[in-house]
């Protein structure tokens, strides 16, 4: 099977990822497809049209052009509004959507009648989420970056620094949630010399934290009580909850906002999938950070962006197998093929596929089992 493989040039605020990199056009081309990339679509991070050329790729003068003539799409973040009307029936679509917050993007991919294969809910056979975790990875790590930028005193922060210096006690950071991101923001915060505490629900993941980091780090149960206690003394929390697929659970409230010292951080890394603070809301690039009750907020949804040359090497080397599946064997085939890309699919011919997905948007799910089965 021969397929068009198309790369638009992402058009979200200060986004300058890309969805192949030169040589995963040329792993696609040597085996008889075609790429089609829009121009400029890596320039901003040392990719130029001339590279994606020399790769065996064509080069675009428009996304227009990308989505008409493309069997494939291949993006790295959700695709906005106008991309979403380029969609047409029967095309594939291989990204992160993270759907569960946002309904009116689940209802144009639906209207689209596009099959829509999200990075984020694929699985592997140990359960983990194998194209999410290079981004968490990045993004865990910038989030003690940017925290500890915030948490200067001409930025709106306390003015504590993480580290701290002889005679002077080190910055206090609560990590809730000890996934992949939450154990690279707690290496990064140990790395800075911080005290740091991870909190999950998972004794047997807590004990994995313990024999991995030492007793540097700190691991606590996460009660209800224990984060409470936790967040009001914390100089800066990492929001890094996931539940695959649904939005995240609101685990820091607005009151105890109140309770923390003024110019505190919260750095939400769950925002893509609506946030694990009930004060979040979705920023940029072009403007992070927001207060609310003298609490300064870091919610920015494509984090790792900021770090495209990094992120989409990393990104590419997790979703290249995957991609030359579907180039090679067509989604229906691949899927039946990989149950853990199955996993993925979120959307087809106007229904939701995922149920997690389907729950948290509150419309009907469609057991993906049955389309492979037709």
């Amino acid at each position: 099977m021969v397929t068009r493989v198309g790369v638009p040039k992402e058009i979200k605020n200060h986004e300058y990822r890309v969805g192949l990199t030169p040589g995963s056009v040329r792993e696609l081309t040597s085996v008889g497809h075609s790429a089609l990339v829009q121009t400029g679509a890596g320039a901003e991070i040392g990719f130029s049209d001339d590279d994606y050329r020399a790769a065996g790729a064509s080069i675009a003068d428009s996304a227009a052009q990308v989505f008409a003539d493309s069997d494939m799409i291949v993006k790295v973040k959700e695709p906005q509004p106008a991309e979403c009307r380029m969609l047409r029936p029967g095309q594939l679509l291989f990204t992160y959507l993270h759907l569960a917050p946002d309904p009116e993007q689940a209802r144009l991919l639906m209207e689209s009648g596009c099959t829509a294969i999200a990075y984020e809910t694929v699985t592997d056979r140990n359960g983990r989420l194998p194209l999410l975790a290079p981004m968490s990875e990045i993004a865990g790590r910038m989030a003690i970056q940017v925290g500890a930028v915030a948490l200067q005193k001409s930025n709106g922060g306390s003015g504590v620094l993480l580290g701290g210096v002889p005679g002077v006690l080190p910055g206090k950071v609560l990590v809730i949630g000890g996934g992949v991101v939450g154990a690279n923001a707690a290496r990064m915060a140990l790395g800075l010399g911080a005290d740091v505490v991870i909190a999950d629900r998972s004794v047997p993941r807590l004990a994995q934290l313990d024999d991995l980091f030492g007793p540097r780090l700190k691991t606590v149960y996460a009660s209800v009580d224990a984060l409470d206690k936790l967040v009001v003394d914390a100089d800066l929390v990492v929001g890094a909850v996931l539940v695959v697929g649904a939005a995240a659970p609101k685990l820091v409230k607005r009151e105890q906002l109140s309770r923390m010292r003024k110019g505190s951080v919260l750095v939400d890394v769950a925002i893509d999938q609506g946030g694990c603070f009930e004060t979040s809301h979705a920023t940029t690039h072009s403007d992070p950070t927001y207060v609310v009750d003298g609490i300064v907020h870091y919610c920015v949804a494509n984090m790792p962006g900021a770090v495209a040359r990094t992120s989409t090497e990393a990104l590419n080397h997790a979703t290249l197998p995957f991609a030359m599946a579907l180039a090679a064997k067509g989604w229906k085939q691949a899927l039946a093929d990989d149950p853990h890309l199955a996993a993925g699919l979120n959307v087809h011919a106007g229904a939701i596929t995922h149920p997690a997905v389907a729950d948290a948007l509150g419309h009907p799910f469609r057991d993906p089992k049955s389309l492979l089965a037709e």
